[in-house]
């Protein structure tokens, strides 16, 4: 099995190339707002080292969210792209299974920090989505934690000063999760995972209310 995968949904920008049970990592831990311009270099690269053409990929992975609206759209349209090209398939993961698929057996909530006190929350339980994506405040996420969910992350978040947070490696669980979903068929269409709205959505609604 040989394939890329993609995350440009937060800070960061990581790429994931698996060839035949070796994995190769392209990383670029603070990279907001320069996704578009470094990626394909990334790419090329971490091709390059695992001695692979995107034309004998198997298959193209992509974060498709939660996380920055312009990011991820970013990496479904690279991943796409590819897809298309080779005529390969496609396999959505989100934000929130990178984080989970570290530790995928444990009682954890995958935490994003959406800024301003609030978060993007999926509760996991032996692999299993047990509180589906949501954008939560702060209170409502050391609720969870009270109900004993380990708060996990792939980035420090201001919570850490009021609860213990795990982080974990958003590139290695982005590769558990591509070989887990591939094995288990969940290829499907790369639709982005928007928890909220955008700032300019909510800003329009306010002006016409």
């Amino acid at each position: 099995m040989n394939f890329l995968a993609i995350d440009t949904s937060g800070n960061h920008l990581a790429v994931v190339v698996y060839k035949n049970g070796e994995t190769f990592f392209g990383k670029i831990e603070n990279c907001a707002m320069k996704h578009s311009t470094s990626l394909m270099g990334v790419i090329d690269e971490t091709l390059k080292r695992a001695e692979l053409t995107t034309a004998e990929c198997d298959f193209f992975a992509a974060a498709v969210g939660a996380g920055s609206f312009t990011g991820i759209r970013i990496a479904i349209s690279v991943a796409k792209g590819f897809a298309l090209a080779h005529g390969k398939k496609t396999l959505p993961i989100t934000s929130f299974d990178t984080i989970a698929y570290n530790t995928i057996e444990k009682k954890q909530l995958c935490i994003i920090d959406a800024l301003h006190g609030s978060y993007y929350a999926c509760g996991y339980e032996k692999g299993q989505i047990v509180v589906p994506p949501a954008y939560l405040t702060e209170a409502e996420v050391l609720e969870l934690a009270a109900q004993g969910f380990e708060l996990v992350s792939s980035a420090t978040a201001p919570i850490a000063e009021k609860a213990s947070l795990t982080i974990v490696d958003a590139a290695t669980g982005m590769k558990n999760a591509a070989i887990e979903k591939a094995k288990k068929g969940e290829f499907g269409e790369l639709t982005a995972l928007y928890v909220r709205k955008s700032s300019a959505e909510l800003n329009l609604e306010g002006g016409a209310k």
